[in-house]
């Protein structure tokens, strides 16, 4: 954060950022103008010193440093960051790559991200920005509230506000390049180039326009070309113990068959599945298993799906940013803000898993099934169907196209003693997603099978032109649902002097604003008529709820030492505008909340703050209104839930789910306090400390898989049944649904020690800066009295809230040359439960890992040949640090490590050029 005092005449500047790390100090030339400006977390305009609330800034130079080239890259790493989406995930979820900001843990939905200090449109139907929307390359800097602003901003601002800044007032152009390389191999490099340019200068032409477009290009990384991710079959020692880890898939190549009998109660007819292939020649195909869950039900010969997909995936990105300024007068500016991005990103994954029918009588019947039954069984025999991996398909592949398109245009200026800004805003984030490969056309698939040109039951081998022309012609390229959502606001705030006080002039603003959100859902015609085989079509969607909010806030210096503020703000939030329903649904809400915040500085040296607010937000529109849809299967094999043998699937193995909404949410509401202090004796040294707590009640959460099936009973409504549209079978499948669970309470500490020092051959300048987790506590949905917690542990949230996160961060500036050093870490944790097989005694065993602490460190050198071309080249991770061993099974598709918490491409070497002309 930035510490700026004024003191008589003289102006002395001394910045000591807690900048993603990294800290930087300037002297200012004295007898510098005073200039009030708007700081993130406050209406009222002011001259920037260092106040009662908790900001991070983030300069340009500083952002430089970190080497990062994208803003997820940068705001994830900084250690107030727990409990984002990364882009990983988009590995095996239809998440197209989004990415997003989660202050303190307490989640994406309560972090509100701005640009310019205005909304952007969320994707989805909720609050979370996917921060692939933000133009990097037109970012002058990033200022970050650590505290809850509700009261000033609204709902979706209970855990802290994220401000991207953007360039003003430019002259003149510059390009920048980069080329990023692992040095684990040739895959998963990246590169950008950047333009900016600006027209106009505002203080002598009376305008300025500013246009900045950047190209961004990653490369994907297969599994296999990283060894800790290379196998869904995970050997591993434990405690002197051999581990096997599986969570290899049950539609196999060749295909296992399952079957199910007539008055299955009966000994011998429970379902079984077993692998033709495996049991005639006594050992599974190439890249197939005999997994550890097998047993006299269940022979099957289970397929290792990492071994064919993709852990990084290919992605483009093109933003476009232009930002117009021109002086109405003296007093008065009007601005417009155009921003626009497309993000395309294409996600490979195994190749498709496909149930059929084997028909009674059949060929295949009684060629790969009858051999393997007893006289009883075979004599009673009901229904039989096949898992198959179209494996001569190619691997699956969804193309997601995001684009962001982003307008703001407003004046801002004096009228009479109040300073005014107001504005309109349109946004919009839209998705569209297409399968390019791997996905199979219906009636063309069940003609191959049909016919016999494909035999699912053999190894696929050498296929003849005319049967590779047939599977060329069955894959389906196309569209498969159109989604997007669109922000409509308009803001007007303004603030002015009220009277004299002894530490200066009381301060009041106030404002209002309108919004409405957009959100729809089409898919295409042919998930909707069945051209897909074993598809289910998206739900359509077309939801709108609007928000009016009008707030307060007074700024009161009572001394030169204390100063106190108060803000209040109320929201009224509608219902939902369900178009396909055609009516309302939830209920109509509304809050007043309030902040009150206090600054005082005894001295030069010390400055104690502290704030106490409360906070309100409503579920997001989907978690409300959602009709049951199709999400996909549980992230982990399972045992039948409910003893129902005409439902169960054979053995352990993945069920379906489905996901609905909750019209009976009510709203979440929090209460949340800071207290802090800062500490400079001196311009080569300072120290922060900022203890914080937010508590949320009627907290949205969900019923974790494990939590479900380790109790059935008490969620016996969230199991229901699902039918196969490739067979019509009908199987048990679990329910995901939102409900209001309690409580949620997170607590802990933001701490920064800076220091810098004038050496014989430059300035050595270091921050060390982290956050310690002291509460991730939230209720149990069995029971709201009963709390349980994250905190260096794989949650029923299936996450983890580390203790501690921490950043040291060194640059020794030499004049054109400078050197920086980035050491990150986050502590260990225990993993989540997993099955898993002991070789030495051939059990099965339930175990949670201990998970190692993870270490990188970044080395960047910069160079300024002149003052219009820099250069700059670094290592990041520059050991190679490799992410540990994680047997969760959640959040992609990625085995072996935690994708969330660690990084794939391990070492990597960029070289950065920047030309101002």
């Amino acid at each position: 954060m930035m510490l700026k005092e004024k003191m008589g005449a003289r102006a002395v500047r001394i910045a000591f950022g807690l900048v993603a790390g990294v800290a930087a100090a300037q002297a200012v030339a004295q007898d510098a103008p005073i200039q009030r400006v708007e700081v993130t977390g406050s209406a009222i305009k002011r001259i920037n010193v260092e106040g009662a609330l908790p900001i991070q800034t983030l300069s340009q130079e500083a952002i430089a440093k970190t080497g990062a080239t994208s803003v997820a890259e940068l705001i994830q790493t900084l250690p107030a960051m727990q409990g984002f989406t990364v882009a990983a995930t988009a590995a095996g979820t239809d998440s197209g790559g989004r990415v997003s900001a989660s202050i303190h843990d307490i989640g994406e939905a309560y972090t509100l991200v701005l640009l310019n200090g205005r909304r952007l449109a969320p994707q989805g139907s909720g609050s979370a920005v996917n921060l692939q929307a933000i133009p990097m390359s037109a970012v002058e800097r990033v200022e970050i509230l650590t505290d809850g602003a509700s009261a000033l901003y609204g709902s979706d601002a209970i855990a802290g506000v994220i401000n991207f800044v953007l360039k003003k007032n430019q002259q003149g152009g510059d390009i920048e390049a980069n080329y990023s390389q692992p040095t684990a191999g040739q895959a998963g490099g990246s590169r950008y180039i950047a333009a900016t340019y600006g027209w106009g200068d505002l203080d002598t032409d009376g305008w300025n326009v500013l246009a900045s477009y950047r190209r961004d290009e990653q490369d994907q990384i297969r599994a296999t070309e990283r060894k800790f991710a290379s196998s869904a079959w995970v050997p591993f020692n434990r405690n002197g113990n051999s581990y096997i880890y599986d969570t290899t898939s049950s539609y196999g190549n060749p295909a296992n068959v399952a079957v199910s009998f007539l008055n299955p109660d009966q000994p011998g007819r429970e379902p079984i599945s077993f692998s033709p292939y495996g049991l005639r020649n006594g050992n599974c195909a190439p890249m197939t298993y005999k997994g550890i869950y097998n047993d006299a039900t269940s022979r099957n010969c289970t397929f290792d799906f990492v071994q064919a997909m993709e852990i990084v995936p290919e992605n483009k990105r093109d933003s476009f940013f232009v930002k117009g300024t021109k002086k109405l007068g003296d007093n008065w500016e009007a601005f417009t803000d155009i921003a626009y991005s497309r993000f395309d990103l294409t996600a490979r994954i195994a190749a498709n898993p496909v149930p059929f029918s084997v028909p009674l009588g059949s060929a295949n019947f009684n060629q790969y099934v009858a051999p393997f039954l007893s006289a009883d069984q075979l004599a009673n025999v009901d229904e039989v169907s096949g898992s198959y991996r179209a494996y001569d398909w190619g691997t699956r592949a969804s193309q997601t196209i995001t684009e962001s398109k982003h307008a703001v245009a407003g004046v801002e200026g004096q009228l009479g003693d109040w300073s005014v800004n107001s504005a309109l805003t349109w946004s919009e984030n839209s998705i569209d997603e297409r399968y390019v490969g791997g996905y199979v056309r219906d009636t063309e698939f069940r003609n191959l099978i049909g016919s016999g040109a494909i035999n699912p039951f053999e190894p696929d081998g050498a296929r003849s032109p005319s049967v590779q022309q047939q599977i060329r012609d069955s894959v389906y390229n196309g569209s498969i649902r159109k989604a997007s959502t669109t922000l409509k606001a308009a803001d007007v705030r303004g603030s002015r002097e009220l009277f004299s006080l002894t530490g200066g002039a009381a301060q009041l603003a106030v404002g209002a604003d309108y919004r409405e959100y957009h959100y729809e859902q089409t898919p295409s015609s042919d998930a909707l008529n069945g051209v897909i085989y074993n598809f289910d079509a998206p739900a359509t969607y077309d939801m709108k709820r609007d928000n009016v909010g009008a707030f307060a806030e007074l700024l009161m210096p009572v001394t030169k030492q204390l100063e106190l503020s108060a803000a209040l703000r109320y929201d009224s939030i509608s219902a939902i505008d369900d178009d396909v329903l055609g009516r309302k649904v939830g209920q109509d809400a509304s809050k007043t909340t309030y902040k009150v915040s206090a600054r005082f500085q005894p001295s030069p040296v010390w400055l104690f703050r502290g704030s106490y607010g409360t906070g309100f937000k409503a579920p997001d529109m989907l978690d409300i209104a959602s009709p049951q849809v199709n999400a996909g299967f549980t992230a982990s094999p399972r045992l039948c839930p409910i003893a129902d043998a005409t439902l169960c699937r054979p053995g352990t193995t993945q069920y379906n789910v489905w996901s609905r909404g909750n019209e009976n949410l009510r709203p979440e509401t929090s209460k949340q306090f800071t207290i802090g202090m800062r500490f400079e004796p001196s311009p080569k040294f300072s120290a922060g400390l900022d203890l914080w707590d937010v508590k949320i009640s009627d907290a949205v959460s969900y019923v974790s898989e494990q939590q479900a099936w380790d109790n059935v009973d008490t969620y016996r409504e969230l199991f229901t049944t699902y039918t196969e549209p490739g067979t019509g079978k009908t199987y048990w499948a679990f329910i995901e649904s939102p409900l209001n669970i309690g409580k949620a309470h997170n607590r802990g500490i933001d701490w920064d020690l800076t220091g810098r020092q004038r050496l014989g051959i430059g300035t050595l300048s270091a921050t060390l800066n982290g956050t310690y987790m002291l509460k991730a506590d939230y209720s149990d949905p069995s029971n709201s009295a009963l709390m349980t917690n994250s905190l260096n542990r794989f949650g029923d949230n299936d996450a983890v809230t580390f203790r501690h996160i921490i950043r040291l961060a060194t640059t020794l500036d030499t004049g054109k040359l400078s050197n920086s050093v980035i050491v990150n870490y986050r502590n260990g944790y225990v993993d989540a439960e997993a099955t898993v097989l002991n070789t030495n005694t051939g059990g099965l065993e339930d175990i949670r890992l201990d998970v190692p602490s993870y270490l990188t460190v970044d080395w960047q050198g910069r160079y300024a040949f002149t003052e219009n071309f820099t250069l700059r080249a670094g290592l990041k991770n520059a050991f190679n640090r490799k992410p540990p061993l994680s047997l969760r099974a959640s959040s992609g598709h990625q085995v072996g490590y935690d994708a969330r918490y660690a990084d794939p491409l391990g070492r990597q070497l960029y070289i950065t050029g920047n030309y101002k002309f």
